[in-house]
């Protein structure tokens, strides 16, 4: 049951098929329909075959009597039914060619939204972005339309979490600005989810929240809407508020929470709940906008996932809280280290006290004399060596002092050459760099990462699964300017733990800073804590790049921080 739970495709939700843009009046569950749901559906599948009865008789749609053990395509095996629902039904399944789990939507080839499933199924499909649960297979075949994806059973489900109580504000932001950068990524190629309610978004053991049914479960439910942008904003921010107070920010209960008292209207969090992290609870209601709210700065609302990801890049950082260690318990002696191991031990009552046989002194048994005869053999042999050394230094030196040199110095090419060394160029100015990203990395903490002090730094934001930026981009990193044209020979970045990093040069007559990674020159590159970048050959060049291409690990994900950079002619 906690693997259903938690990995589920998409769980039938008392809340109906209205999408989160619609107030919930209906708390959603994780398991199989229940009688009221039943009967709703009943009556709507009456009223829809009223409307649309043609010749006195219009068949109904029913769910595809399926049961466990059933194969699709020879590879597919059902193992249990999590969701039946509307004509279509939703199965934990067992992919035995790979033996992996996985998840399997199921419905009839002549349902009306089936054509429907298969476009979103094969357009989330060509997404390939990491961030949302991948669909692996969408076919029609033997009278039945189904869809494959990945099956999580280390991940949990937003609905388990905040039944367990509101999220730290670190966890919380976290859950706001990896959910928001997603979506952003999902509408710039046309998708959109329209059902992103609480059981739509997992988080899996690393701390990275991944969203589920993109695109898929709104077409399972025939679902639409006019400006989809602006519902799963919305929705966001309904996730976002619920993080904070463990609430449904409407006046109707909804996903296993509880909504706000009838009538007050849209409360902010920090009004809900004591304790709610300000800049949060802001942002929670600039994305709730949409339904009449708004923040008490009175910034504008936010209408796109993209908004919302700058809003909350926008803000101070988070961090997460300091661990705590437990202190360790008191030292207690055992019967063996007070030495009564082996000897029977006293009867209650007794009187009689067992003498406890006191240890020999160190190194006064056999084998203690024996070490210390070694160990002054050796202390002798050592300051013989030691003398025999310095009297043999001191000779050398004498000789050295009789014997004169009737050498005469002679100038040499070398000799008259000034000695020659990098002189220290001065870095003007800086500018965040982030071309495959939203655009912005920390540009706030910019001036740390060259202001000679190394206890304050630069540092890229927090990314999860792997430290190649959790294989959502190349990189990121810092362009220098330096004001104007200047020789570049070597430039030393200091980092907090080992980190990848590549030196690259704008060309010489550059007249401003680019905009893409390849159109700077890669002269160097290295890694570790403290990176001297050398170039081959001095360059000239106005603009330098310092490009991040691996990061360390850093608060359960990857992180990577710049505490001082020089660089030398």
């Amino acid at each position: 049951m906690a693997e259903r739970s938690t990995a589920a495709v998409d769980v039938a939700d008392n809340s109906g098929d209205n999408p989160l843009t619609a107030k919930a009046d209906k708390a959603a569950t994780d398991g199989v329909a229940e009688a009221q749901d039943t009967a709703e559906q009943s009556a709507e599948v009456t009223e829809d075959k009223a409307g649309n009865r043609q010749n006195g008789e219009q068949p109904s749609i029913e769910t595809p009597e399926l049961h466990s053990g059933h194969k699709l395509a020879r590879r597919y095996r059902l193992e249990e039914c999590v969701t039946r629902l509307d004509g279509f039904s939703s199965w934990r399944a067992v992919d035995e060619k790979l033996r992996r789990a996985v998840g399997v939507h199921l419905l009839p080839a002549d349902h009306p939204r089936a054509r429907s499933v298969l476009a979103a199924a094969r357009s989330a499909a060509l997404l390939g972005d990491p961030r949302f649960v991948q669909v692996l297979d969408a076919v029609e075949e033997n009278d039945l339309v189904y869809v494959v994806h990945e099956w999580l059973p280390d991940s949990v489900e937003l609905t388990a979490l905040l039944a367990a109580g509101p999220l730290e504000p670190h966890d919380a932001y976290q859950l706001v600005s990896q959910v928001s950068q997603a979506m952003a990524a999902a509408h710039r190629e046309g998708l959109a989810h329209l059902r992103l309610t609480p059981s739509a978004v997992l988080r899996s053991s690393t701390g990275q929240y991944r969203i589920r049914g993109l695109a898929v479960n709104a077409a399972l439910r025939g679902i639409s809407a006019e400006r989809p942008q602006r519902t799963d904003t919305e929705a966001i921010g309904a996730l976002l508020y619920a993080a904070l107070t463990q609430r449904w920010p409407y006046d109707s209960d909804a996903y296993g929470l509880s909504g706000l008292p009838k009538g007050v209207g849209l409360l902010p969090p920090d009004q809900v709940r004591a304790g709610v992290h300000r800049g949060l609870s802001e942002i929670a209601m600039r994305a709730l906008a949409n339904d009449g709210a708004t923040a008490s700065r009175q910034e504008p609302a936010c209408t796109t996932p993209d908004e919302l990801a700058k809003a909350v890049a926008a803000m101070p950082r988070i961090r997460p809280p300091e661990p705590e260690f437990p202190t360790p318990p008191e030292y207690q002696r055992t019967t063996y280290q007070q030495g009564t191991y082996g000897r029977p031990q006293q009867r209650p009552g007794a009187a009689v006290t067992q003498p406890v046989i006191a240890p020999p002194a160190p190194l006064e048994s056999r084998t203690g004399r024996a070490l210390k005869w070694a160990v002054s053999a050796l202390l002798i042999a050592a300051l013989g060596l030691g003398s025999w050394q310095i009297a043999d230094r001191l000779l050398d030196q004498k000789n050295a002092t009789e014997t004169p040199q009737h050498t005469q110095p002679q100038d040499t090419e070398d000799e008259k050459k000034p000695a020659t060394g990098g002189k220290p160029v001065a870095i003007v100015g800086a500018h965040d760099f982030d071309p495959g990203g939203d655009g912005a990395e920390t540009p706030s903490e910019i001036g740390n990462a060259y202001d000679g002090d190394p206890s304050t730094s630069w540092q890229t934001s927090i990314y999860y699964g792997y430290s190649n930026f959790g294989r959502l981009k190349e990189g990121v990193g810092l362009v220098l300017d330096l004001g104007s044209v200047q020789q570049v020979s070597k430039v030393e970045v200091t980092f907090q733990g080992n980190t990848s990093v590549q030196l690259r040069t704008a060309p010489e007559n550059a007249s401003s800073q680019p905009a893409t990674p390849d159109a700077y020159t890669t002269v160097a590159s290295g890694s570790g804590a403290q990176v001297p970048l050398t170039a081959t050959k001095p360059v000239k060049t106005r603009y330098v790049l310092v490009w991040l291409t691996d990061l360390p690990s850093s608060g359960g994900g990857y992180r990577g921080k710049i505490t001082d950079i020089k660089i030398t002619s």
